[in-house]
């Protein structure tokens, strides 16, 4: 088979600006994306999508409505999906979030539980916040799953109102109580009657994406499902 056109353009960008590993920092080979092989292979998959009591799903049981629920990677201490999601959400690393993005939703298209999802929709930041970092990092792993799975993507229907304080040092019901009412229905059109998919880049107690999901449930025919990148 004939090389690309543009190989040897790419070899002479890789040669001088050698891409790197967003999990391990070793450089790429030419038919790697964002993350080495040895990474890929090693990185801590929930298995989540064939489990619909796993820990993300009971996370919102007796709260919210929610179908179906998941994660791709356990947030396990090793550090590894500690670097992926920091780089992703503060150093600008778009291309790990869409590989991973296109992983998850690869599983989605295969997992039961998520057969009836016909829209998608990334956990929007609050406007101010999103002109600051230049992106938000849940719609690039959207943008993934998309690529994977074509639905209808709902962004700008729902909007954030409501720029929500720190929750690191906060308890599960303060994280619950801190973004209530976050958010409002921009567009009630592009999402009702619809199955959405909510993204979120990690999940720890669920109330962020939660207040979302309570805000899409609250318009008649609209259901909800859940996907995330991490569950910490």
């Amino acid at each position: 088979m004939a090389p690309h056109p543009l190989q040897p353009l790419s070899d002479l960008v890789d040669l001088f600006l050698p891409r790197r590993c967003s999990a391990c920092d070793r450089g790429l080979r030419p038919q790697e994306r964002a993350l080495c092989l040895h990474c890929l292979e090693d990185l801590p998959l929930t298995r989540f999508h064939d489990d619909p009591k796993n820990p993300v799903a009971l996370a919102f049981a007796g709260r919210i409505p929610v179908v179906s629920a998941t994660a791709l990677l356990r947030f396990d201490g090793s550090g590894r999906v500690q670097r992926i999601l920091h780089r992703l959400k503060y150093r600008g690393d778009t291309g790990v979030g869409h590989e991973l993005g296109l992983m998850l939703g690869e599983q989605l298209t295969r997992s039961a539980s998520f057969q009836g999802v016909d829209a998608v929709l990334a956990v929007p930041l609050h406007p101010a916040k999103e002109r600051s970092r230049g992106y938000n990092q849940s719609q690039v792993i959207a943008e993934g799953i998309r690529a994977a799975w074509p639905l209808t993507d709902v962004r700008g229907s729902v909007r954030r109102v409501v720029r929500t304080n720190s929750q690191t040092r906060m308890d599960r019901e303060q994280r619950w109580s801190n973004v209530s009412d976050a958010f409002l229905v921009r567009r009630p059109e592009a999402v009702r009657d619809r199955h959405v998919l909510l993204v979120d880049d990690v999940i720890t107690t669920g109330a962020t994406i939660g207040s979302l999901a309570r805000t899409l449930t609250s318009l008649p025919g609209t259901t909800v499902s859940v996907a995330a990148l991490a569950h910490a």
